[in-house]
């Protein structure tokens, strides 16, 4: 019996210890991650002191998030001296040191090197016309927004438009402010009126041709106007209703009349829903006038060898680049803007063109998301160059025990033809590149451990939405280029089924990404351990902030593991 008794205290004291130990795997790790620019010094300083407060309540790592690791080739001493000050102060704390690298996604550092890399979407057989020695968009007739300019005014109703939300309640025709003409449309009360949705719109149905280039302009001016991130120049095409416009329209809380601007590629479509106004509307006014749609000249055309430029007659003769045209690029290109002057498409004067002639013009151009993301093309082998020597620069400067690969909220992919000659989907185009990504940091930093972001390989997540923005295809199976020992920075907290399950299923271990810029007390980090704490292989968290900045870091400490070092 005293032998079953110390037995039984032995394997109590052991499942203890087991219980503990897996307890303290789950806070193993205890991460920042530190958005900077190291070329400020201001900034530095900054660092230097949010990472002194870290340690003090038990971070033991810090994600090193700085944009100019994708340009250490422009760099100059200044910036390495202080590069070098943060890596040492890491080290002086006792932290773990992780870079972040493989700008894929939110692609600017590599494009920066040469920004016909960008991923260009088809446009096929465009009418063009010659006038004045330049070849410009045809117009077609079918292509309009009769009620776009809102002098269309009778009985405190506008005309011209299929529908538009709340009459003379939160949308109401103003003749004392306008940007042009009689009339424009006030929006106000938008909360009080929709106190559901907060939904102000106008629509209209116009009928496009596939494949085709479009611009969508608009004056907007607001006067205390709370919902500016809740504007929209929305597209919805064709019976799936797939939405074609990405354009970041924030205008200020108060400012006055400013043109903001719309891009778009029709695809299959024959037809389109446009709708401008706002979504979750709460208090304030703003003001819209001068709603128009066209046909769009060149802007982003994407010039390289995997992505033409192809001028025909409608007889289907092919015309030559430099003989009977000026060759055509985007000097504003890698700026990455929504919209601009579109480049010229010039005549030269021994061409077999003729003025007045139509023409059938195709290229590839780059969409632009939101407030300037653009995609690189999977297919191409400089982005692959640029990769490796971003990764060998940073490794000799930092010297990093981790990377972090910024493969995340991929929104455009396998339109062009480097990739569509592949026969792959999306998925299996991120698959191959992330195994890409991951022998790059193999052969420059063989010991270092690798981590990349959940959501483009978690089926729960971007992964698994299709259509999913831009994209041309499914991102199905992008999970099979990940070894086991790539570590998944989760920063899906509640999915359902749980993609924390499914990401340990798979063998990998887990970071969970669980600030995200909420308050203290909409802290979900405890909860989510909470969750997760019988699935194997969750090794810590991270301060995750995109817009908020440090001020929370101790008190999320708190709320996780009691803001000490444990």
């Amino acid at each position: 019996m005293k032998r079953l008794i110390t037995g039984l205290v032995l394997l109590l004291a052991c499942c203890l210890s087991c219980s503990a130990r897996q307890a303290d795997d789950h806070l193993s790790r205890r991460w920042l991650l530190l958005h900077i620019n190291m070329l400020v010094d201001e900034r530095l300083e900054e660092s230097l002191k949010i990472l002194e407060r870290a340690a003090a309540v038990g971070y033991n790592g810090v994600v090193v998030d700085d944009w100019k690791f994708n340009i250490l080739d422009r760099m100059g001493d200044h910036y390495f001296n202080n590069a070098r000050r943060l890596r040492d102060k890491v080290r002086e704390l006792g932290m773990e040191l992780v870079v972040g690298c493989m700008s894929i996604g939110y692609s600017g550092g590599i494009l920066v090197h040469d920004p016909n890399l960008a991923e260009g979407m088809p446009v096929r057989d465009m009418p063009y016309v010659v006038t004045g020695g330049q070849a410009r968009p045809v117009h077609d007739p079918r292509l309009e927004l009769p009620g776009g300019d809102f002098e269309k005014v009778e009985n405190g109703r506008f005309g011209g438009w299929d529908w538009y939300d709340y009459p003379g309640q939160s949308t109401i025709p103003d003749d004392q402010v306008v940007h042009s003409g009689k009339y424009s449309v006030r929006m106000e009360r938008i909360g009080e009126v929709d106190p559901k949705y907060g939904h102000c719109r106008f629509c209209k149905r116009v009928s496009l041709r596939p494949f085709n280039y479009y611009h969508i302009s608009a004056w907007i001016r607001t006067e205390d106007f709370a919902a500016t991130n809740n504007i929209q120049i929305a597209v919805l095409a064709g019976e799936k209703r797939r939405s074609l416009a990405f354009a970041s329209v924030t205008p200020k809380r108060t400012q006055d009349w400013q043109q903001y601007h719309a891009v778009f590629n029709s695809l299959d479509n024959e037809w389109a829903n446009i709708y401008i106004g706002v979504w979750q509307g709460t208090t304030g006014k703003i003001w819209w006038d001068d709603v128009r749609i066209e046909e769009c000249g060149p802007v982003n055309i994407v010039r390289r060898a995997g992505t033409p430029l192809v001028i025909r007659a409608e007889d289907g003769t092919v015309y030559e680049e430099g003989v009977d045209f000026e060759r055509v690029e985007d000097p504003r290109l890698g700026r990455f803007e929504t919209y601009h002057t579109p480049p010229a498409i010039i005549i030269t004067p021994n061409s077999r063109i003729r003025e007045g002639q139509r023409l059938l013009v195709s290229f590839y151009a780059a969409p632009v998301i939101g407030n300037g993301q653009v995609m690189c093309c999977f297919s191409e082998p400089k982005v692959y160059e640029i990769l490796r020597d971003q990764i060998q620069r940073v490794s000799e400067l930092m010297q990093p025990d981790a990377y972090m690969m910024n493969h995340d909220e991929i929104r455009c992919a396998n339109w062009d033809p480097p990739c569509q000659q592949r026969h792959m989907t999306p998925g299996e185009l991120l698959a191959d590149n992330v195994s890409k990504c991951i022998r790059i940091i193999r052969d420059v930093a063989p010991q270092a451990e690798i981590l990349v972001w959940s959501d483009m390989f978690d089926p729960y997540h971007n992964a698994g939405r299709e259509p999913y923005y831009l994209v041309n295809g499914s991102w199905k199976g992008s999970w099979e280029g990940l070894d086991k020992d790539v570590i998944i920075v989760n920063w899906y907290s509640k999915p359902s089924p749980d993609n924390n399950k499914w990401f340990a299923d798979r063998g990998h271990r887990q970071i969970l990404a669980g600030y995200y810029d909420t308050s203290p007390a909409d802290f979900y980090t405890p909860q989510w351990l909470e969750k997760t704490k019988d699935i194997a292989g969750i090794l810590g968290v991270m301060y995750t902030p995109w817009s908020t900045g440090y001020d929370n870091i101790e008190a999320w400490a708190q709320a996780v593991w009691g803001g000490k070092k444990p």
